[in-house]
């Protein structure tokens, strides 16, 4: 098995633990509760924030003594609701209380105590379509740049039809050379439907000291510590993945790669 495809312990409690340890890099983390209804998480952030995202199903999320509620509208992440998350700042303790069968991500990343804590508001929230033919796919951008609700956090939903492509043409972000690209870690916690499915996704470098195709199933993480890193949905099989990426600079900026930028180029025009 490939060291950068992670799969889940169990199937209740705190399934998946990624830190930057585990993964062996320096800023993202990733983990994800399956709550069963009354069942609660608990975690305190420490040096870090968070984003949580409710996957699917509802909990009533709390940050120290203050409840924001209960979260969460859509009980299957393919109906392709609008995902609610709250914010969680470096410092901070935060409790979420499942209302019905819960799947919960916590994303995190270095925190540096310039916001608070929010639910992230749902009327920002659109769901784009990008790309052209068997390269469209479907996205929330819950916390990228444009939001500014985040210290270090990038988080984005992408759905992908079945016989598609995402993250596609490949692109890398893994230079620190701002403004022509950011050093941006990512971690993809993939989801299909139906869950029997598999998925693929390449993760390789131009000079080919990294090539791996991974091939995932549902509820795996796949990790991209550098590289271009494109995703495949065979027909049969529609694709979601739940992206986090942080750096030293909370900004996106890549580069295609140079066989494969005409693509995008064509698309442009």
């Amino acid at each position: 098995m490939s060291d950068l495809l992670v799969k889940p312990q169990g199937t209740s409690g705190k399934v998946l633990d990624i830190t930057p340890e585990s993964a062996n890099w320096g800023y993202v983390g990733f983990g994800l509760y399956k709550l069963a209804e009354g069942e609660v998480a608990a975690e305190a952030t420490g040096d870090r924030e968070v984003i949580l995202v409710l996957v699917e199903g509802k909990a009533e999320i709390f940050v120290e003594d203050e409840s924001f509620g209960v979260q969460g509208d859509r009980m299957d992440v393919f109906e392709r609701k609008k995902p609610h998350s709250v914010y969680v700042p470096n410092g901070s303790n935060w409790k979420a209380k499942a209302t019905t069968p819960c799947t919960l991500a916590v994303c995190s990343a270095p925190g540096k105590g310039g916001h608070k804590a929010q639910v992230l508001d749902l009327e920002e929230l659109t769901l784009e379509e990008r790309g052209k033919g068997a390269n469209t796919r479907f996205i929330y951008a819950i916390a990228m740049e444009g939001r500014d609700v985040a210290d270090s956090l990038l988080v984005t939903e992408v759905f992908t039809p079945q016989g598609n492509w995402s993250s596609y043409p490949p692109h890398r972000h893994d230079e620190d050379n701002f403004p022509d690209m950011t050093y941006l870690e990512e971690t993809y916690y993939h989801r299909l439907n139906p869950s029997q499915g598999y998925g693929l996704q390449r993760v390789f470098t131009e000079d080919g000291s990294l090539d791996e195709a991974v091939t995932f199933s549902d509820g795996e993480v796949v990790l991209v510590p550098k590289g271009h890193h494109p995703v495949g949905a065979p027909y049969g099989y529609e694709s979601y993945y739940l992206n986090v990426m942080a750096g030293p600079l909370r900004k996106w900026r890549f580069k295609n790669h140079p066989d494969h930028d005409w693509i995008a180029k064509r698309d442009a025009g």
